[in-house]
């Protein structure tokens, strides 16, 4: 027996079909055969939709990654990309993985991606060695600036106006398309005048900053590796992209001024960066940012 539903717009939610044994065979009725035809008529026509919106789906994808790395003229604004991650943490090399990936596409495109390393998996059986108290503390602010009941790796955040799971690429895509198209409030120049071994003269230029901005400066290395030997990650080898190794607050004076910053021991032009924001310091919005470049 077949059970139709005779409402047209509504699905068919359900067909049962009896089998009788008995010692003889019964034919099956024409109207029988014709409903059972029917049916899977239906059945087919649903499954092609499912493929034609799983091609579309494929398709959206495939453009959103050729929007990040061919549209440079419309960039009117930028993206800071925070993430915040951990070696200790078994669902946060996807999340390195894909800010690896982004990284890729953007090249000169005013995109600054941060990975702080937070300190608090670090009993769980590993130590980051790139971890810092300092970096769970900014991942704290972030939660009481966007009104979070807590905190949690692998997150994102952008521009510090939003957050999400730091693997969610199609939300991430969006988020920096979006704030690309946004044009920037405050403008931000800096200029590396002098390094050595132990610190760094910044000099900054700020247009269009209120009193409460504050302007960070991040010593970032390009990308590491590390081979986990305990944790949840046990028995892998990590890479890493757009370490934060240092975060320094600088105290502004006046629109244009220098600041000191201290360079790790390691720290050389070809593998390191130097990437500076705005930040308002009441909201938590990042209102502006750069990628300091070395004085000629």
């Amino acid at each position: 027996m077949v059970q139709v539903d005779t409402f047209r717009q509504r699905k068919i939610k359900r067909h049962t079909f009896i089998v009788r044994l008995s010692c003889y065979e019964r034919p099956i009725p024409k109207t029988t055969i014709n409903l059972i035809h029917n049916t899977m008529k239906q059945v087919k026509i649903f499954a092609f939709t499912v493929l034609l919106v799983a091609a579309a789906l494929g398709s959206t994808a495939f453009i959103n990654v050729k929007l990040l790395n061919k549209v440079n003229a419309e960039d009117k604004g930028f993206a800071v990309v925070e993430l915040f991650t951990s070696e200790g943490c078994s669902s946060c090399p996807p999340a390195d993985q894909l800010v690896a990936k982004i990284e890729k596409e953007v090249k000169d495109r005013p995109v600054y991606i941060l990975a702080y390393h937070v300190d608090y998996w670090n009993h769980l059986g590993w130590k980051d060695a790139f971890s810092s108290a300092d970096y769970s503390k900014r991942q704290q602010d972030y939660a009481s600036y966007l009104h979070l009941q807590s905190v949690y790796t692998p997150q994102i955040v952008v521009n510090g106006r939003m957050e999400f799971v730091g693997s969610e690429e199609a939300t991430l895509r969006s988020a920096i398309t979006g704030n690309l198209k946004n044009a920037q409030g405050t403008s931000l120049s800096l200029g590396i005048a002098a390094a050595d071994k132990n610190q760094a003269t910044i000099k900054y230029a700020i247009d269009k900053a209120d009193k409460n901005t504050a302007l960070y400066i991040a010593v970032v290395q390009k990308n590491a590796q590390t081979k986990v030997e305990r944790g949840e990650n046990q028995g892998h080898t990590l890479s890493h992209v757009q370490i934060v190794r240092k975060l320094q607050k600088v105290a502004l004076n006046g629109d244009a001024g220098d600041a000191k910053v201290g360079l790790p021991t390691d720290f050389d032009k070809q593998n390191w960066e130097i990437i500076g924001f705005l930040q308002n310091t009441q909201s938590g919005v990042v209102t502006g940012a750069a990628k300091a470049t070395y004085a000629e």
